[in-house]
C-alpha cells in the first residue's frame, strides 16, 4: 500500500499540519512551508522547526513534501522574474531542509512568448542554481503541466530533458494525474492506457525518479489544458480510472497525495482518503 495523504492547512503553524493529517488518516502530506501568495518568505524558528520534527515523529506521517507558491516561474523572459523565482524557491527549499521533510513541489512556469528552446535554457540554469544555493539531501521536485500558455513540463519527454541535463541525485519529479488528463498524455485511465504512459515515464524520465503522485479527478474534459480538480470519482477520470491506477504496481512505493476541493469543500478530507484506499482493495 502507497503512502496515501494530502495536502494539509498549516494555518497557526507548521506543526499543525501534522495534527491536520492525522485527522484525515493521511501518511503522506504536502504543505506551503510559508505564504504561497508572497514573494518573501518567513523562515520558521528554530522553536517551530523542533516543535514540528518532535510532531512528525511522534505521528503516522511517512512522507512530507513542500509545495512552492505558484508565484515561481523559472522560464520567464523577464529576467527579473527568474531572479525573484529562485530567491523564493531556495527560501521555500530551505524551509524543507530545515524540518526534514523529504522535497519542494514546484511548477517550473512558462517561457510565454519566446521560444521553448530558450524558456529551457532558462529553467535549467535557474533549477542548477536553487539546487546549489541550499545544500542538504532536500529533494526539489519536478510537477507536470496541464499544459497551455507556453508551460513547461507537460510531456514525459521535456522532464526527462531536465533531469539529465541538470544530473542532480536530488531533482525528482510529481506526477499529477489531472494534469496528465487535461494536458492530453492520457485520454483514459484504462490499464491498457495506463501501462503504455507509464512505460513512456519509465524510459524518459524513470519511474525511480517519480517520488511522489498528485491524486486529482478533474473537473475539465481530456486534452482540455485547464487545471481544474475535482474530488475522486467526481470528474471525468472517474473512480475506475483511480482503481486501474492503482494497480500499477510500479506506482506502489510513491506517496499519493490529494489536491482535491474536499467534498465538504475544505480540501482533501478523510472520505476521499477512504475511497483511494478502496481502490487498492477492489
Amino acid at each position: 500500500m502507497p503512502y496515501i495523504g494530502g495536502h494539509v492547512s498549516v494555518a497557526g503553524g507548521l506543526h499543525l499540519g501534522i495534527q491536520n493529517a492525522e485527522e484525515i488518516g493521511a501518511r503522506a502530506i504536502q504543505f506551503f512551508g510559508a505564504s504561497p501568495r508572497m514573494w518573501y518568505a518567513k523562515q520558521p524558528s528554530e522553536q517551530d522547526v523542533a516543535l514540528y520534527k518532535e510532531k512528525a515523529k511522534a505521528s503516522s506521517v511517512a512522507r512530507a513534501y513542500l509545495h512552492a507558491p505558484y508565484l515561481v516561474n523559472l522560464a520567464s523572459p523577464d529576467g527579473e522574474m527568474i531572479k525573484k523565482s529562485v530567491k523564493n524557491l531556495s527560501d521555500h527549499l530551505q524551509i524543507a531542509q530545515r524540518i526534514g521533510a523529504n522535497g519542494l513541489i514546484f511548477h517550473v512556469g512558462s517561457g510565454k512568448e519566446i521560444p521553448k528552446a530558450e524558456a529551457m535554457e532558462r529553467a535549467i540554469e535557474a533549477m542548477s542554481f536553487v539546487l546549489e544555493s541550499v545544500p542538504g539531501d532536500v529533494e526539489l521536485v519536478i510537477e507536470n503541466a496541464a499544459g497551455g500558455g507556453q508551460k513547461l513540463g507537460a510531456s514525459a519527454h521535456e522532464i526527462g530533458e531536465m533531469l539529465e541535463r541538470i544530473d542532480s541525485p536530488r531533482l525528482k519529479v510529481c506526477f499529477d494525474t489531472a494534469h496528465a488528463f487535461e494536458a492530453g498524455i492520457i485520454e483514459s485511465y484504462t490499464p491498457e492506457h495506463i501501462k503504455k504512459l507509464f512505460d513512456e515515464w519509465d524510459r524518459e524520465v524513470g519511474m525511480q525518479n517519480i517520488v511522489a503522485l498528485h491524486v486529482n479527478d478533474s473537473k475539465t474534459a481530456y486534452n482540455s489544458h485547464h487545471d481544474r480538480h475535482e474530488n475522486i470519482g467526481e470528474g471525468h477520470i472517474g473512480l475506475l480510472g483511480f482503481q486501474n491506477l492503482a494497480r500499477e504496481a510500479r506506482l506502489h512505493d510513491k506517496a499519493w497525495i490529494l489536491e482535491v476541493p474536499g467534498f465538504d469543500g475544505m480540501g482533501p478530507d478523510k472520505k476521499n482518503i477512504e475511497i483511494l484506499h478502496a481502490c487498492f482493495q477492489s
